[in-house]
């Protein structure tokens, strides 16, 4: 009996190293990763400095409706689109539920294809219809 006794009182003992070891166990589970074969190193290449595309500093004439809303000056089509968007933000026009759409007024309106509602999406391909 006295064995018995003596495993009762190691049991208590035993479970507080017995929630450890699994810790330790995922420690050691882990092994490094295996190195994978040295491959041979290329010459750095050299980077050209990025040069801007001509197209989309082209300067526009935009339509009459389009005029309304960025004004009637020649300007490149990144520029109309910056103007388009600070009219909507000046104006409160995207909605508010869902960014991605624009609620057009009656100066949008023409511009958009008398449309209620229209896509940041679509706004570019409105947009090159009014430029020419």
């Amino acid at each position: 009996m006295a064995t018995k006794k003596k495993a009762a009182a190691k049991k208590p003992a035993a479970k507080k190293p017995a929630a450890k070891k699994p810790a330790a166990k995922k420690a050691a589970a882990k092994k490094p990763a295996a190195k994978k074969a040295a491959k041979p190193a290329k010459p750095a290449k050299k980077k050209s400095a990025r040069k801007p595309n001509a197209a989309f500093m082209k300067a526009l004439t935009p339509s009459a409706a389009l005029a309304a809303v960025v004004g009637a000056k020649a300007l490149p089509r990144t520029e109309a689109v910056k103007k388009i968007w600070a009219y909507i933000k000046a104006n409160k026009l995207q909605d508010a539920k869902n960014k991605r759409n624009v609620n057009t007024d009656a100066k949008l309106k023409v511009v958009f294809g008398n449309k209620a509602q229209v896509s940041m999406f679509e706004i570019a391909k409105f947009l090159g219809k009014h430029l020419s």
